[in-house]
């Protein structure tokens, strides 16, 4: 409503100025909010910006220490863990969502071993998984998948029913810790920083990973491959010397296959085994042919396959004469479960007098191979069939 002055002249003195009063107020409230075709921007708070980096986050979190939580950049304050007050070595600071994701996809994309593998991701509420597998250990009828069967018969004649047995892969969650010190002034350079810690954790839970997934014992681990009851082990040829493989060995090795998996399996292997792979040979008449060796000699890459199946040198495996210095492994009949993030925590008290800060970073998981034993075949019950096959150490 417009106030003119015949309005006002209408009114007492007290409720005119009253009412030129309340018609001011109107007036600056209409003033201050925009045009009804004006661009409104919503403006986060500094608390919600992510960090660029995890160099930059991980400089905040020293700052944060080194003040005791007076100095606190209000991103981190969203990720304290723990009962602290704002000092990170009571509790600690979650790395950033993104970040932790990196870490943990590049470890599992950027390994041969690890990348092959079955990962499932647990809920949040929930610490172990448990998966159906079929309880088979036998190809002859009866035991096919768990002991279903299917018959032949003749007109008029009674089925006869059949039933599966079930077991299941239990997997509960364990704790991968990486803990490392970071020097001053490696932390006043955050793209240093991010680049340096990235790929070092990297490579560092890949191989602890790595290792457990081929010799886990499953105490506080994974249980590997070299430990699980579904591993078939190929015995040495008599008279075979002692830390040799021979041809013969590779092939018994890859007999012991699943044949209807065959492009799924790789070679995994101890690097100090390729002299005894180059080595090898067949026998024709009284010279022989390498096994191993391609037709062109030592000026081509030869070593990629062996038996049409990807080679994979591999640290982890075991040395030349141990059992696990070379493997045949179907790497998608291992299961993985993990929690899908990564925790860190950080302290400057540690390592105060040297000027370095620790950090620790979290990844829980587990795993084991999905086979609860290896199968006896149709036929040639002599052999076993198995994802995983290696060659026992009596070699002498």
């Amino acid at each position: 409503m417009e106030l003119t002055d015949e309005k006002i002249a209408e009114m007492t003195a007290e409720a005119a100025a009253k009412a030129v009063e309340e018609y001011k107020a109107s007036k600056e409230i209409k003033r201050k909010l925009p045009a009804e075709d004006a661009e409104i921007k919503v403006v986060k708070d500094a608390g919600d910006q992510p960090f660029k980096s995890l160099g930059e986050q991980l400089m905040a979190v020293k700052t944060a220490e080194i003040s005791k939580g007076r100095i606190m950049d209000a991103r981190l304050e969203k990720s304290i863990v723990g009962n602290s007050e704002g000092v990170p070595a009571d509790g600690g600071f979650l790395v950033q969502t993104d970040f932790a994701t990196e870490l943990i996809q590049r470890t599992f994309t950027s390994s041969p071993i690890i990348s092959r593998v079955k990962k499932v991701q647990v809920s949040a509420n929930s610490n172990s998984m448990k998966f159906p597998a079929v309880a088979d250990s036998s190809r002859a009828d009866g035991s096919r998948f768990g002991g279903l069967q299917a018959y032949w018969m003749g007109e008029g004649a009674t089925k006869t029913p059949s039933y599966t047995s079930f077991a299941k892969v239990a997997l509960e969650l364990k704790k991968l810790v990486g803990y490392t010190t970071l020097t001053d002034e490696l932390l006043e350079d955050a793209t240093a920083l991010s680049g340096w810690i990235v790929d070092a954790f990297r490579q560092e839970f890949e191989f602890k990973i790595a290792d457990a997934i081929i010799n886990g014992d499953g105490a506080a681990k994974p249980l590997g491959i070299l430990n699980a009851p579904c591993l078939v082990t190929v015995t040495a040829e008599t008279g075979q010397g002692a830390a040799t493989i021979v041809a013969e060995n590779i092939d018994k090795m890859y007999m012991s296959r699943v044949g209807a998996n065959t492009p799924s399996y790789v070679w995994l292997y101890n690097q100090n085994i390729e002299a005894e792979l180059a080595k090898m040979a067949y026998a024709v008449g009284t010279g022989g042919v390498p096994a191993y060796m391609p037709t062109n000699g030592l000026s081509v890459s030869p070593y990629a396959r062996l038996k049409g199946l990807d080679m994979i040198p591999c640290e982890q495996c075991a040395t030349l004469g141990t059992a696990g210095d070379i493997i045949l492994a179907d790497l998608s009949q291992y299961l993985m479960i993990d929690k899908g993030s990564m925790q860190s925590a950080s302290s400057i008290h540690v390592n105060f007098a040297t000027d370095q800060t620790a950090f620790r970073f979290v990844y829980r998981c587990d795993g084991q191979p999905r086979w609860a034993n290896y199968l006896t075949p149709y036929k040639g019950s002599t052999s076993y069939q198995s994802p995983f096959i290696c060659l026992n150490s009596t070699r002498t």
